[in-house]
């Protein structure tokens, strides 16, 4: 009865836990307020910020983390100030293709990102979104938390994520170019293949694929290796569980954001507690543009979603132990998927020095599988110092990744 309840009902367990946890929420955040407030004559002392801090900390590791909003409300082009609307151009059971439009009668290159569906929300790449608008017309996948999702709306797989990508591609109007940022590279390319082999007259005029996982046999990091040394049921047996009557996906067999959460933190668990370590001294030194920093990263690494469970699977399957699209035995819906149709879409393939994440050259790989693609229309950028993050976020993305991809995309244009 114990391992029933351990392996359907751990959502369930989180949930109380999360409930019982509240009035310590609660409590903190009140004193919080109480030591740090400006009236209070403790506030000024060392030993009251200690402790508005200590209060603040134990807040914030309390807390539940909502969905973040983009909130990009301007962006400068071509140094004026100009509007930015976010609006839904493309409603999916699972996801909504969300489109930044500018206030510009300057007509730009449409591109679509491609956000990952592992773990974290689209929101993840607010700082992408902001490095690319200034140079194009951006729309991208805004994928929806499966908890959110009821079960008469059916199931959501990879072959299922691979469709999204294509009809999202197609609804957009004009020349398309397709981003892929970290684990949609691989159904990213299965769907420019696809279009490839049919010869769909929107295939998109380029691809850039970013750290994401073509061939994780190449320098494979942890998360490959576990990936790849657990048989299929582990992961089923210990990560799968069914959402709890609270949400309205209930009973959805899902792998919940928290266990996601909780595993990329423990993959760098000595530079998170240094984080919140370092934090709770900029607090009581009042350096509070540092801590401002530290609170916008993990307001949003903190906000996560659940992938469904057979989405999540079948990836484990495919990707990660089966290898089947640089094994030339990928299979999307019947149709065998081959990147070398790809002859008329440019890729470039993009990597960072420091990646613990996709391992340098497994994003690379796709370059090669691209056989009948000329030379010319691929391109391979290596960002040195910068780890898995920083290929899509931070200085070095917008002062060196941008401007290449701004290269690639005008020569793909025409």
């Amino acid at each position: 009865m114990f391992s029933y309840f351990d392996k359907n009902h751990i959502y369930t367990a989180f949930e109380m836990q999360r409930v019982a946890i509240v009035p310590l929420n609660i409590m903190a955040n009140s004193c919080r307020e109480f030591y740090g407030n400006l009236m209070n004559p403790i506030a000024y002392t060392e030993m009251g910020r200690s402790l508005a801090a200590s209060c603040e900390l134990m807040e914030r590791m309390t807390r539940r983390y909502l969905k973040p909003e983009f909130g990009i409300k301007s962006i400068e082009v071509d140094g004026k100030e100009v509007k930015v609307r976010q609006y839904v151009s493309k409603k999916k059971i699972f996801c909504n293709l969300l489109h930044f439009k500018k206030d510009i009668s300057k007509k730009q290159p449409k591109l679509l990102i491609v956000a990952p569906m592992s773990g974290h929300y689209a929101t993840l790449l607010r700082g992408t979104v902001k490095g690319l608008l200034p140079h194009f017309d951006v729309y991208i996948t805004d994928w929806r938390n499966a908890s959110d999702v009821p079960v008469s709306h059916g199931t959501f797989d990879l072959d299922d994520y691979i469709e999204y990508v294509m009809e999202f591609i197609r609804a957009i109007k004009d020349d398309v170019h397709v981003m892929a940022v970290c684990q949609p590279a691989v159904p990213v390319m299965a769907a420019v293949s696809l279009m490839s082999s049919e010869k769909d007259p929107k295939t998109p005029k380029s691809m850039i694929l970013i750290g994401g996982p073509i061939d994780t046999r190449k320098n494979p990091t942890a998360v490959n290796k576990l990936a790849e040394d657990r048989p299929i049921e582990w992961f089923e047996n210990n990560v799968i569980t069914n959402v709890p009557f609270n949400y309205p996906g209930v009973m959805r067999r899902v792998y919940p954001g928290f266990l996601q959460l909780t595993g990329f933190m423990s993959m760098n668990l000595d530079r998170h507690i240094k984080a919140h370590h370092d934090f709770f001294n900029h607090l009581v030194e009042g350096d509070g543009e540092s801590a401002d920093t530290h609170k916008d990263f993990y307001n949003e690494y903190r906000s996560v979603m659940d992938v469904t469970a057979e989405y999540y699977l079948q990836t484990i399957r495919t990707v990660f132990k089966g290898h089947s699209l640089p094994d030339g035995a990928m299979v999307c819906r019947g149709r065998k998927v081959r990147p070398q149709d790809i002859k008329n879409t440019g890729v470039m393939a993009i990597e960072g020095e420091r990646d613990d994440i996709s391992g340098r050259n497994q994003t690379k790989a796709a370059l090669d599988l691209c056989t009948s693609l000329p030379k010319e229309k691929k391109h391979y950028h290596l960002q040195k110092g910068v780890g898995h993050y920083g290929t899509f976020n931070g200085r070095r993305f917008t002062k060196e990744i941008v401007p290449a991809i701004k290269e690639f995309i005008s020569k793909n244009s025409k």
